[in-house]
């Protein structure tokens, strides 16, 4: 998973940030779906990695999910954006979140750790 993000993250569009990151996706059936961060002048229409292989998952099919891996060229690991834990949440629920570097350092936690109090459609009941 971590390697599968580290590659895809090569393929960022970040002309703007230079901040390149790739995720990988795994569904309930094993299937990976990689996504990378697409930058655009307006910055608000950037596409973080998370919400593009996300996507690129419903758009195929995919509704069930196990884990995702986070890959940035940063010293820090570096989490899912607010939007991005949003989105997670509210289709994959409580997965997985492996988070890595380009040092190799790595950690795993679930998205509830980074997410307590998520708001989603059990508030319209």
């Amino acid at each position: 998973m971590v390697q599968r993000a580290r590659e895809v993250r090569q393929n960022a569009h970040s002309p703007y940030s230079g901040f390149t990151v790739g995720a990988a996706l795994e569904d309930a059936e094993g299937r990976i779906y990689t996504g990378c961060n697409i930058e655009n002048a307006t910055l608000s229409l950037t596409l973080c990695a998370e919400r593009v292989a996300l996507f690129k998952a419903v758009s195929e099919g995919a509704r069930r999910f196990r884990r995702i891996a986070i890959v940035a060229d940063t010293a820090a690991l570096t989490p899912p954006c607010g939007s991005c834990r949003q989105l997670l949440w509210e289709f994959c629920g409580n997965l997985e979140i492996i988070l890595a570097n380009l040092q190799g350092d790595s950690e795993s936690l679930h998205l509830k750790d980074l997410l307590p109090r998520p708001y989603d459609a059990s508030f319209f009941r």
